[in-house]
C-alpha cells in the first residue's frame, strides 16, 4: 500500500474518533513540522492563529518536552494563558494529545470529540494511530518527494 493512501486512511480512522476534531504536527524539526493535519472548527482554527496561541499552548509545549499521553484536563497542566479553556470554550472538550518520536523529529498530535472522555482503549487506539502516521511519514527529508507533495495535499479540514 503507498504511503499516501496509508496516511490517508489513518486520518480518516482519527476523525472517526474525535467529532470535533484533531490536529497533528507530524516530524517537527526545529519549531516547523513537516506535515501539519488538522480539522478542528474554522472558527477555533481562525481564532488560535489570530491570537497567536500557539506560543501559549501547554499541550503543544508538554509535546515539544515529553513524549506519551497527556489528558487536557490534568490538573498539573501549566496553562497561565488559559488555552484549553479557550479550545474549551470553542466545543473543544475532552482532550488528549499524543506525543512520539525523537525531539529531532517530534509528532505532536491533539484530538478532541463530545461524547465525553477518551476511554483508556481509545487513548490506545489513537497513541497508535499517532505511532503508525509517524513511522510512515519518515524519511521524507526530500522536499522534492512526490509522496511528500502528495501527503501535502491531502485536505480533513471540515467544511
Amino acid at each position: 500500500m503507498n504511503r499516501v493512501r496509508k496516511v490517508s486512511e489513518l486520518l480518516s480512522a482519527l476523525g472517526e474518533l474525535c467529532d470535533t476534531g484533531f490536529a497533528l504536527a507530524i516530524h517537527i524539526r526545529y519549531t516547523r513540522p513537516l506535515l501539519l493535519y488538522q480539522n478542528y472548527s474554522r472558527e477555533w482554527s481562525d481564532f488560535y492563529s489570530e491570537n497567536g496561541l500557539m506560543l501559549a499552548d501547554p499541550v503543544v509545549r508538554w509535546g515539544l518536552e515529553n513524549t506519551g499521553v497527556l489528558l487536557w484536563d490534568d490538573p498539573d497542566l501549566d496553562d497561565p494563558a488559559g488555552v484549553v479553556e479557550l479550545a474549551r470554550n470553542h466545543g473543544l472538550r475532552n482532550g488528549v494529545t499524543i506525543a512520539t518520536g525523537p525531539r529531532t523529529s517530534r509528532t505532536i498530535t491533539g484530538h478532541t470529540r463530545s461524547a465525553g472522555a477518551f476511554a483508556a482503549d481509545e487513548i490506545e487506539r489513537l497513541r497508535c494511530l499517532v505511532e503508525t502516521v509517524h513511522a510512515v511519514t519518515g524519511g521524507l527529508e526530500n522536499p522534492d518527494s512526490p509522496d511528500l507533495a502528495a501527503l501535502r495535499t491531502l485536505d480533513f479540514s471540515r467544511r
